[in-house]
């Protein structure tokens, strides 16, 4: 029996031995991308290739293998975050059932078109593959003009889950997925729940964070599902989402004032459902939803404080192109946008949204948006304004004679002059406060249109059954919300990753010297304060402005800076992420430098330049910018400008493909005097509707004795810039023809603004451009 007991015991240990054998044997771990490359080709199905904690400098990974749906071949690292991708790196995927875990892509940049790419070249995709807990941050091109892909999908059954993504300032979607050829449609894709952090302003199209599909690709199935993801400020142009395919669904989003929308730009029977648009006070910019093509579900969305109007409004539906190539806008039919709510939204409902019907004299018969929406529903939607004022709840920019309302309700005083027969009506109610942004109405109205197939609403947009207990607007009365009002950031992305967005606290630097100063700029943190004592600071080397700083005086008095370096030098120079505060400081040069000024390349993101209280005299240019640069806001505010041959220049995105220079300049409470020429060249140029087009304002200024060597004859040159605020300024002995050119189709308007010998306004009412299609 003992012999037994002994055998038996020694088979059991034998069993543990092997299958703590076998465990050991599919964890691989490895330290280089030798050893990384020869796990790969060794991998087998359930096999773990462990990936040293570290930095990976300059890495190609080549990912290919076949697992299985039961054990998937994994790549991760030892410990999720703490494995650091840099330098020139990439990720390229190929095969059945691979997953990639817990990277972290930083300081550096794809030397190729993609970050992550699931194939490994032409003949060789992924399918049921995963790329999940990874973070991607700021991996963007030195170059802003040179275009990538971060994340690119092919194959089928593919996913990107709980990842963070941000910092994409180059051209090119952030995400886009690929439909050519048979092996990459009917894809079901999954990209749930990510965390897309912030993208900066891209100055001009082709700054999507998602783009499914492309023009010609537009009428393929793919049946992507982007759901639970939160987007952030993703600000890149006016398409957040371009979904440009068939039977994508978007669900349970949230867009925390990202200035753009979800826009079903190609393709037909998009679902989107149960989705959060969070704007503000402040930013015409942030959208909702933008519908063209035909049978998209609109339904269970909540919009707040979207006061943007035409491609930026809260629900914008557009005019279509007759016959209209597969690149331009078909027209919207058989749409249905049902059971929304739109809280403290300016005109919600926009219809015939780009009808350009009356520009045939600048504009080609293939550019004409003139066809309507046609057989389009807009049923139990909910819209509520605190400000109890008369409201335009729907605006249309042609008749609305094929879209049919029913059973909408809105508390105010409906003035939009729209016939809904009786499809929209006053109602006396009054909504409760959820939490800053979620308000839900605080009674009951049930009294909701079925129409066809509206069955399949059959939850709310938390979850809540609408089959029993339907009612108008996104949510169920009375509401729960089982938790899911509230932005919890810990819900979106990697779980070990740092949200708590701590900062360096900021300090005082006191400055008392030239030699001081130089060193104070080098050696300063984000965020600190530069205090010059009175006196004259005498500058001889460019300083160069790489973080958030600000040099001002330290009293009333303002102190000077003479700058002395050499000809065709700037005496501040804006770096990518440079954020330069000047305040109560005079600054001088010897008509031969620059101001300020960006780098001639490799400006790989956006900077920030404000000017207040200040003095800037006798320099070649106030500021030179170069191609590829983009100011994400520039202010020049009670200031003076003097005896300058240039002043600010904004004019080095010259291709006329729809780019500009800076997002939002503003000049206020400033003189400008005895400035030769450029006093302000800010162009744009190209056919272009995929970006706020550039913000002007130009409030309470004096401009004089300037002009006398422009050649365009034009003091304050705005070509193609779409926003401009003109108003209460002074303008007197200029030698110029014209003070500035206004876009009359921009409603751009003089107002207030006092003229003595110095041209005149003029206005141009439809402004011929470059077609960029």
């Amino acid at each position: 029996m003992n012999a037994i007991k002994s055998t038996i015991s020694i088979l059991i240990l034998s069993i543990l031995f092997t299958v703590q054998a076998s465990a050991q044997a599919g964890k691989t771990m490895v330290n280089n991308e030798k050893e990384l490359d020869q796990a790969i080709k060794s991998a087998k199905p359930g096999d773990h290739i462990v990936m040293a904690n570290g930095i990976w400098t300059d890495l190609i990974i080549k990912f290919k293998g076949v697992g299985t749906e039961a054990q998937p071949i994994v790549l991760e690292a030892e410990t999720p975050g703490q494995v650091f991708i840099e330098g020139q790196s990439r990720l390229r995927l190929s095969g059945e059932y691979l997953e990639v875990s817990g990277l972290y892509f930083r300081n550096g940049f794809t030397p190729k078109s993609t970050i992550i790419d699931f194939r490994t070249d032409n003949e060789s995709v992924a399918n049921h593959s995963k790329i999940t807990n990874c973070v991607i941050e700021g991996f963007t091109q030195p170059d802003r003009e040179e275009k990538d892909n971060w994340v690119q999908f092919y194959g089928r059954h593919n996913e990107l889950s709980n990842c963070y993504i941000a910092g994409k300032s180059n051209p090119g979607p952030t995400l886009r997925i690929y439909l050519n050829g048979n092996e990459n449609i009917n894809n079901h894709h999954k990209i749930i729940n990510n965390y897309f952090g912030e993208r900066p302003r891209a100055g001009g199209p082709h700054g999507e964070t998602i783009q499914l599909g492309d023009s010609y690709t537009s009428m393929t199935p793919s049946y992507t599902q982007v759901s639970n993801n939160l987007f952030e400020r993703c600000n890149g142009e006016v398409e957040i989402i371009s979904s440009k395919s068939n039977f994508n669904e978007f669900t349970n989003n949230i867009f925390f004032e990202s200035e753009g929308s979800l826009v079903l730009r190609h393709g037909n029977y998009a679902k989107v459902d149960g989705n959060v648009f969070i704007g503000n006070e402040n930013s015409t910019a942030i959208g909702g939803v933008r519908v063209v093509n035909t049978g998209h579900w609109v339904t269970n969305n909540y919009f707040y404080k979207i006061i943007g109007s035409d491609f930026r409004s809260a629900i914008a539906v557009m005019n279509g192109i007759p016959k209209s190539p597969l690149n331009r806008y078909n027209q919207v039919t058989d749409v249905v946008i049902a059971y929304n709510s739109f809280i403290d939204c300016i005109s919600p409902l926009q219809f015939s949204v780009g009808n350009n019907s009356d520009k045939s004299d600048v504009l080609p018969a293939t550019e004409l948006r003139s066809a309507r929406p046609t057989r389009t529903i807009v049923a139990n939607n909910l819209i509520y304004n605190h400000d109890a004022n008369e409201t335009k709840p729907i605006f249309a920019y042609d008749e609305v004679d094929g879209v049919s309302f029913y059973n909408n309700i809105l508390n105010t005083k409906d003035v939009s002059g729209i016939d809904t027969n009786g499809g929209l009506t006053q109602e006396d109610f009054t909504v409760n406060k959820v939490n800053d942004w979620f308000y839900t109405p605080s009674k009951e109205f049930n009294d909701v249109y079925n129409g066809f197939d509206f069955e399949q609403i059959s939850k709310d947009l938390v979850g809540n059954d609408r089959t029993d207990n339907s009612a108008i607007g996104a949510v169920t009365f009375p509401f729960d919300d089982k938790g899911k009002v509230e932005i919890n950031k810990s819900q979106y992305g990697p779980k070990w990753l740092d949200r708590s967005g701590k900062k360096a606290k900021s300090k005082t630097i006191k400055v008392a010297t030239t030699e001081a100063l130089a060193k104070a700029v080098k050696e300063a943190n984000s965020g600190d304060v530069l205090e010059l004592k009175s006196g004259t600071f005498k500058v001889s080397e460019t300083m160069k402005i790489d973080k958030d700083i600000t040099i001002k005086s330290t009293g009333k008095k303002k102190v000077k800076i003479v700058y002395s370096g050499a000809a065709n030098t700037a005496l501040f120079q804006m770096l990518p992420k440079g954020n330069l505060n000047l305040d109560n400081v005079a600054i001088e040069g010897s008509k031969t430098q620059d101001a300020f000024a960006t780098l001639e390349k490799n400006m790989s993101t956006v900077y920030k330049l404000k000017i207040k209280n200040s003095e800037v005299s006798k320099f070649s240019s106030v500021l030179r910018t170069y191609k590829g640069s983009l100011a994400d806001s520039l202010v020049v505010s009670n200031s003076t400008i003097k005896d300058c041959t240039n002043g600010i220049l904004l004019a080095g995105e010259d291709d006329d493909k729809g780019d500009y220079s800076a997002e939002f300049v503003t000049i206020e409470n400033s003189t400008f005097d005895n400035v030769d020429q450029n006093v302000l060249n800010y162009y744009r140029g190209g056919y272009d509707e995929s970006s706020i087009g550039g913000t002007l304002v130009l409030r309470n200024n004096t401009f004089k004795n300037s002009g006398s060597k422009e050649e365009s004859k034009i003091l304050l040159q705005t070509r193609g810039i779409v926003n401009i605020d003109f108003n209460g300024n002074t303008f007197k002995d200029n030698a110029v023809a014209y003070i500035i050119v206004l876009w009359g189709e921009k409603g751009q308007v003089s107002v207030n603004n006092t003229i003595d010998n110095s041209g005149e306004v003029k206005t141009e009412q439809n402004l011929k451009m470059k077609l960029m299609y």
